[in-house]
């Protein structure tokens, strides 16, 4: 679960993107560009993985608020790391990872990708959590031409050629979640959320699917990140919801200690208010209060209760790895392929150096991940099985619901109007300036 953290220094990563954008436009200058199919021009895509080892970097929080979630993420990417060593490491190369720590502060991710890239000479880096995080390493890795494998659900509306998402897009955890609720439980949701990028746009996409599904929002609000003053939205929540009603929740960090253990005393029981949250999982359960939680739901693409034997290899080797106590998660889960599916990618490419071979090579990638059957798909996004859990009295989740099967990622949103249409394809070589293959509209379609 996430700790404190200040609003403003949370937004800050916008500014500081821009600032890392416009500082690394004016140092560029000196280095060897390829043209891409779609005509734009960028930094060669290369790096040095020719040594006895193959570097790869691990980018997290490892100190700050956001330390005790990427721990997990941390500790599964590096239990892949050694899996994959264990059986003769990367096209006969042992990977060596460079752990660099993010500290929970945005310009700090930038600095030390950059870091990874020109000094550390990597040839991917496995990171981020928070979309402020990845926002603010985001032209870094454009710049250079580079490759991020970013492991956490997210907002969507965004498709870029150097990030690959193993994550859910919200086709693949908020729109099935509010399908789910509208059938289930009600047709009157209030939003609450923490204040930042990924709640409200969140939130605004849960407005216009609910416009077209014949739901209806009858409240919203938010809190700063790390804010516990929620009483002022429960009492908002008692006003707009007299008689019961849906309640989706994208707080996150020490706002949720204090929201579900105020509506449990305040009478807002998961019979006639249930609580679904996209930001809890199990870490979060056991950190806030399994009593808290019992019976409140949450929608994500994997639990530790999945029943796949990829998943009890997963969590038998997590535990004997890092203690018997711990617990598995999505992030987790999603970080944990996230290395074996650059590893094909690299063997099937040949090559761990040339970034633009790996990148190729990374499209249609599959694997029974303990979560079920992924796979990669031209837009760098997953198919991934959307699922929904209970919280039961063991502080897991029972599975209530899921899809019969993968379901296919669309990063742009086909309920805000604004992106409505687009698609992201990055083995398209004929879309034409203004568009880019990471955001157009087919003539065909329009």
């Amino acid at each position: 679960m996430i700790n404190r953290l200040g609003r403003r220094k949370f937004l800050l990563y916008g500014s500081a993107t821009l600032g890392t954008s416009l500082l690394l436009k004016a140092c560029g200058g000196g280095e060897p560009t390829t043209t891409s199919p779609a005509g734009e021009t960028s930094p060669a895509s290369t790096a040095a993985g020719g040594g006895e080892t193959v570097k790869v970097g691990i980018l997290h929080s490892l100190s700050g608020t956001m330390a005790i979630s990427e721990a997990t993420v941390v500790d599964a990417e590096m239990l892949a790391i050694e899996e994959i060593n264990a059986a003769g490491g990367v096209l006969g190369k042992k990977i060596e990872p460079i752990k660099e720590d993010g500290a929970s502060d945005w310009p700090t991710f930038a600095e030390k990708a950059t870091k990874l890239i020109d000094q550390d000479k990597v040839v991917a880096v496995f990171g981020c959590w928070t979309s402020a995080s990845r926002k603010a390493v985001l032209p870094v890795f454009e710049s250079k031409n580079h490759m991020l494998w970013y492991p956490v659900q997210y907002e969507g509306q965004e498709c870029s050629k150097n990030i690959f998402y193993t994550g859910a897009a919200p086709n693949q955890q908020i729109e099935p979640a509010v399908d789910w609720l509208l059938k289930n439980k009600g047709k009157d949701f209030f939003l609450v959320g923490s204040d930042y990028v990924f709640p409200r746009t969140a939130n605004t996409i849960i407005k216009e699917q609910l416009k077209v599904k014949g739901g209806k929002t009858v409240g919203e609000d938010y809190l700063p990140l790390g804010n516990t003053e929620v009483t002022p939205i429960i009492t908002k929540i008692k006003q707009a919801l007299p008689k019961g009603g849906v309640i989706f929740n994208t707080l996150n960090g020490d706002s949720n200690v204090a929201f579900f253990k105020q509506i449990q005393s305040a009478g807002l029981t998961p019979d006639k208010y249930p609580v679904l949250s996209v930001s809890i999982a199990e870490e979060e359960v056991q950190q806030i209060g399994k009593e808290y939680l019992l019976g409140q739901y949450a929608s994500w693409n994997y639990f530790q209760t999945v029943d796949t034997p990829a998943n009890k290899k997963f969590v038998e080797a997590f535990k004997a790895k890092y203690g018997p106590d711990r617990v598995t998660n999505d992030p987790a889960e999603a970080a944990y392929i996230a290395v074996y599916l650059w590893k094909q990618a690299a063997e099937k490419a040949g090559t761990v150096d040339d970034l633009e071979k790996v990148r190729m090579a990374a499209i249609g990638q599959e694997m029974d991940a303990p979560g079920g059957k992924v796979k990669m798909y031209p837009n760098h996004h997953i198919s991934k099985t959307v699922r929904i859990g209970q919280v039961n009295k063991d502080g897991l989740f029972d599975i209530v619901w899921a899809t019969e099967g993968p379901v296919v990622p669309i990063p742009w949103n086909q309920f805000v109007p604004e992106t409505k249409g687009y698609s992201c394809d990055w083995t398209r070589t004929d879309i034409k300036p203004p568009q880019t293959p990471g955001k157009f509209k087919d003539a065909a379609k329009k």
